[in-house]
């Protein structure tokens, strides 16, 4: 029987000021440092064994994973990084205010944009390296995403085009492992997490959308040896 943890990653800095975030490379708060802290330290009161991580190539989820590891006192095991555990890229939005873009666009219209399944936010019209927003210049399109086939990289997603982007990961490599009998760790993002849970458990297109993972809370699957889910539990220190 084989172990898959899922842990969105710390508040992140713009988390914290409410902005779209996405594929910016944003860091983790200081709450979301203590966040991240608190989920290592539940998944040692666990006493679960990993034998694999992964993490998306975003500094906020690849820092969660390392402070999860240090608190548990697996900061050893094997870890891949990817490209296709990143957040929903939110195109044109990342960087916006989320209440600014309410009063601009109407709050049911981002509404739709940031909760529907298949309805895409408006586009960027080009990749840039970095992003500049409230005086600071942030990576955007860098050299971590050199090895990306050409046309891969997104200018915008939804749930939908992200989990089409998260599947072939999960299909080549964590299913894999499961299916070893491997014991797996996953620090990634909201949205990306999201993909994986509603693939795991069969979710449908409209029921998606009620689906929440907060930050820092280990979301904790036991499998049988077809991937059919056992058990679920999601670890937290909050009442």
């Amino acid at each position: 029987m084989a172990k898959l943890v899922l842990i969105r990653h710390g508040q992140s800095e713009w988390n914290a000021l409410n902005l779209f975030n996405g594929w910016v490379d944003t860091k983790l708060s200081d709450k979301g440092v203590a966040q991240a802290k608190e989920a290592g330290a539940l998944l040692a009161n666990e006493g679960i064994q990993f034998d694999q991580a992964y993490t998306s190539v975003l500094t906020r989820a690849i820092t969660t994973l390392h402070l999860v590891l240090d608190e548990a006192g697996q900061l050893f095991i094997p870890e891949t990084k990817s490209w296709r555990l990143n957040e929903r890229h939110y195109g044109a939005l990342q960087g916006l205010n989320k209440a600014d873009a309410a009063a601009k666009y109407g709050d049911e219209q981002v509404h739709q944009w940031r909760r529907s399944y298949d309805v895409l936010p408006p586009l960027l019209e080009e990749q840039a390296a970095t992003v500049d927003v409230l005086g600071k210049t942030y990576p955007a399109f860098d050299r971590r995403y050199a090895d990306v086939p050409e046309g891969q990289l997104p200018f915008g997603e939804n749930l939908k085009v992200t989990l089409e982007r998260v599947l072939p990961f999960w299909e080549s490599n964590i299913s894999k492992d499961l299916k070893a009998g491997k014991n797996v760790v996953i620090a990634a993002h909201g949205n990306s997490l999201r993909a994986l849970v509603k693939h795991i458990e069969n979710i449908s297109d409209d029921d998606i959308l009620g689906v929440e993972i907060a930050n820092g809370q280990p979301l904790i699957y036991d499998f049988d040896a077809d991937l059919k889910v056992l058990s679920k539990e999601t670890l937290s220190t909050e009442a």
